[in-house]
């Protein structure tokens, strides 16, 4: 059934106009044996206080950032209990879990930037359509890190003994962010680029939603929302947005949903097979 109320159409960004960072943690879990979603345990269990909160609100410059999430993901006291409460939550056998841990901030937030680095063709071409169309506002709402260059390093600089051959360019190129952390080509798909670093709010703080509305001259009601993550759309669904779950290989799923609401084709074949495939930024 269309929802001809709609007005426009949020979309996060990694986990759904790009690949999610997700994969990186969880190939990093299997090389490491960690235990499966240890490492995304351990990153919201800090709430609103942690390392990863913080960069995306754009409160830390990269190289303090890598270093507090590192000891972060690493501390095992804070971070077994809360992978034991989240198994009972889940209603699945804990494993035994690490005495210890070393976990590399950098190390980890460079594999998961490289692997976000990466289009959903799919999503892209749905995207075109979208505003083809001229009906609704395209938007995204994402938990990033898209400050320019000087400010992600900003009066921080690493350390010349342990990164001795250090320039901003070879970070970058490290993260994958060439072209920035959002390259022109990813703001250019959309009518409006919310990002949580800029505007000092994250997913799913209420307000990062509604000012994402208030921009956009919307009420909430009239949007619908894409995130790969249930509490993101949770937030959102308690603001009054309709809603759809992208699941990691699951865009065309939801695609599928997406253009039921509108009353437009969004996936039909309008690529060629080679263009099927993700691409890179």
């Amino acid at each position: 059934m269309t929802s001809p109320h709609l007005k426009a159409v949020i979309f996060d960004v990694g986990g759904v106009v790009c690949r999610s960072p997700l994969i990186a943690i969880a190939a990093y879990e299997r090389e490491h044996g960690i235990p499966h979603n240890y490492i995304n345990c351990a990153i919201t269990t800090r709430g609103s206080h942690g390392a990863w909160q913080r960069f995306e609100r754009g409160e830390m410059s990269l190289f303090p950032f890598y270093e507090q999430f590192g000891r972060e993901l690493s501390d095992t006291q804070v971070n077994n209990p809360a992978y034991a409460q989240y198994c009972k939550r889940k209603r699945i056998a804990c494993p035994d879990l690490p005495a210890s841990l070393h976990i590399d901030g950098r190390e980890l937030f460079g594999r998961m930037m490289r692997e976000s680095g990466v289009f959903d063709e799919l999503v892209v071409e749905a995207i075109r359509r979208i505003r083809a169309a001229g009906r609704w506002r395209v938007i995204a709402l994402t938990n990033n890190f898209s400050k320019s260059d000087a400010d992600i390093i900003g009066d921080a600089p690493p350390p010349k003994e342990q990164f001795p051959h250090f320039t901003v360019q070879s970070e970058l190129a490290f993260l994958g962010w060439q072209d920035g952390a959002t390259p022109p080509r990813l703001r250019a798909l959309f009518d409006d680029f919310c990002d949580s670093s800029t505007l000092g709010m994250r997913k799913p703080e209420p307000g990062i939603y509604r000012l994402a509305c208030e921009r956009n001259g919307i009420k909430p009601s009239e949007a619908v929302f894409l995130d790969d993550l249930g509490m993101n759309l949770k937030a959102a669904q308690a603001l009054g947005m309709e809603t759809i779950q992208v699941a990691i290989g699951g865009s065309l799923e939801a695609l599928k949903k997406l253009e039921a609401k509108l009353g437009i084709d969004l996936t039909s074949s309008g690529l060629e097979p080679t263009e099927w495939t993700p691409s890179k930024l």
